[in-house]
């Protein structure tokens, strides 16, 4: 049986989303409309990459800018670009061999942005929200 889009990039989409969904747990205001411009952002900055395009100038609301950088910092360390996290002896975890390629981060962070549209629909302004926090630790 082929596997599906969300069970070859699980981590990765639990990832993106963890970063969201932190942002989402220090601030009470956030809304998944933040979260939306701020992948949707993402998205447009990644895919200018893949065009050897300039990134583009970014105006973001505070909270946006915010929920836009913890996501950056997760798909930068999924590309292999960044150390996130420090294993038991305080060295920093890279990506290795199961580094992402920038073609793919887009397609994750676009399921992502339709997974906000999705759940927003169905529950509100915090419909995102309240679904994906109780998959997250």
């Amino acid at each position: 049986m082929d596997e599906t889009f969300e069970e070859k990039y699980e981590d990765v989409l639990q990832n993106i989303e963890f970063a969201l969904v932190n942002v989402y747990r220090e601030h009470d205001e956030m809304t998944d409309w933040e979260a939306l411009h701020a992948v949707e952002a993402l998205i447009r900055a990644y895919q200018a990459e893949a065009r050897a395009k300039p990134a583009p100038t970014l105006e973001l609301k505070p909270l946006v800018q915010k929920a836009y950088d913890r996501a950056r910092d997760m798909c930068e360390w999924r590309l292999g670009r960044a150390a996130l996290y420090q294993d038991d002896e305080g060295r920093p975890l890279n990506m290795g061999q199961d580094a992402k390629t920038v073609d793919e981060i887009i397609v994750c962070l676009k399921r992502v942005r339709r997974s906000i549209e999705h759940w927003q629909k169905r529950g509100g302004r915090r419909g995102y929200f309240g679904f994906v926090s109780e998959f997250l630790p």
